[in-house]
């Protein structure tokens, strides 16, 4: 209908026979030390970006005249790569390079010095936490033959030793799952994040906002999406959405980045956590692509569902269970760990005002490899294709 899909089944599939790297259930694909050439260092990269995000950006910048939400875009680029990346172990000693793709009829120069700006105004705010992020410049093309407003995206790589690498090969029956909270607001961020990522943006605009800004940016829509489905909600971005912020506010919150917190539940606790897990496309079934062989998983103490998702689902009636396969519905990252790690886990994100709790755990293999105990309801789910 809108030309996304939550699984990315057609993606898997022409991605099946690639090299899966030297662990093929870790986070992020990682490759021998091409770099070094040292049997005890590994190198990873990552590439991803804001997504549709952007338009959502495009739309609130031409309404209000607010230049500052391509700053959020921006940080939704790199923190896409960087908490992929902190799920393998990786802390530390980034590069990053951007690639912009704009139409230069309805994106200016002022646009895309936001989209720097906020890029490095983030990596400062990293490294306060001894995050080093090195930004390595990148790509910004004119492509208005191809690109309608923008596309920001990013790649980031980083260089480790062996040793410190999380593969989620140890995840195992009896591990507890605790969950780092998407929503709120950390000592780390100035403002209420609704915890909604850059996942599921092109269901959540359209689903929640006025046809008029069909009618106004068709710019911001594929042409070959039909009439009904595009923009078919009943808000206005200046909209009160029942949080501390508006409704186009709510759904550009910046995807928040779980490095600083990461870096200290790792530093001095090697092999504790046996497993990580980005709660990004795919929402909370995510997980289903990286857990090994012969294990299952129940989340049965799952955080309140957000403001934002029970909006979403309120206005386009989509069922539960899809929600669940497609936004991470109230926690973006889960740690996999021994019981008594677990409170240390718990403890250390409090610190930073985040929300933390035990989920789930992980059980032997049932006729399920997933079972979501949610407010809701139950929705197991099966195998994977193979």
């Amino acid at each position: 209908m809108r030309g996304v899909s939550s699984g990315k089944e057609e993606v898997h599939q022409a991605t099946r026979n690639l090299d899966k790297g030297v662990f093929p259930t870790a986070f992020c694909r990682i490759y021998p030390d091409y770099l070094g050439g040292s049997p005890e260092y590994v190198n990873i990269m990552h590439a991803d970006g804001a997504g549709t995000k952007s338009a959502l950006a495009y739309l609130y910048w031409k309404e209000t005249g607010d230049l500052s939400v391509w700053r959020g875009i921006a940080q939704d680029a790199i923190v896409m790569n960087l908490d992929d990346l902190i799920c393998t172990g990786a802390v530390d000693e980034f590069l990053f390079t951007s690639t912009i793709g704009r139409n230069k009829n309805g994106i200016p120069g002022e646009v895309i010095t936001e989209i720097i700006r906020g890029t490095e105004v983030f990596f400062d705010k990293m490294r306060e936490f001894g995050i080093q992020i090195h930004y390595m410049g990148g790509e910004t093309a004119d492509l208005g033959d191809l690109v309608r407003t923008v596309i920001v995206d990013g790649n980031l790589a980083c260089r480790m030793p062996l040793k410190q690498v999380i593969t989620n090969e140890g995840i195992r029956v009896g591990d507890l799952i605790v969950g780092l909270a998407s929503s709120g607001m950390t000592s780390y961020e100035t403002e209420y994040n609704s915890g909604i990522g850059s996942n599921g943006l092109t269901s959540a605009r359209h689903d929640l906002l006025d046809h008029e800004y069909a009618v106004k940016y068709p710019e911001t829509l594929d042409p070959g999406m039909e009439g009904k489905w595009a923009y078919s909600g009943k808000y206005r971005l200046t909209d009160p959405s029942g949080t501390p912020a508006n409704i186009g506010k709510l759904l550009l919150s910046p995807t928040r980045s779980y490095a600083p917190v990461i870096r200290t539940i790792l530093d001095g606790n090697p092999g504790e956590i046996h497993g990580m897990v980005h709660c990004s496309g795919g929402g909370q079934t995510k997980c289903l692509h990286y857990i090994p062989e012969g294990v299952s998983i129940v989340k049965d103490s799952l955080f309140p569902i957000p403001p934002v998702f029970r909006l979403i689902q309120e206005s386009s009636q989509v069922s539960w269970r899809e929600m669940y396969q497609v936004f991470n519905m109230g926690h973006r990252l889960e740690l996999f760990t021994h019981p008594a790690f677990a409170a240390h886990i718990i403890t250390v994100s409090q610190r930073f005002g985040l929300e933390a709790q035990i989920i789930g755990r992980v059980v032997s293999r049932q006729d399920t490899r997933l079972l979501i105990l949610g407010p809701e309801g139950e929705y197991p789910f099966p195998d994977l294709p193979a």
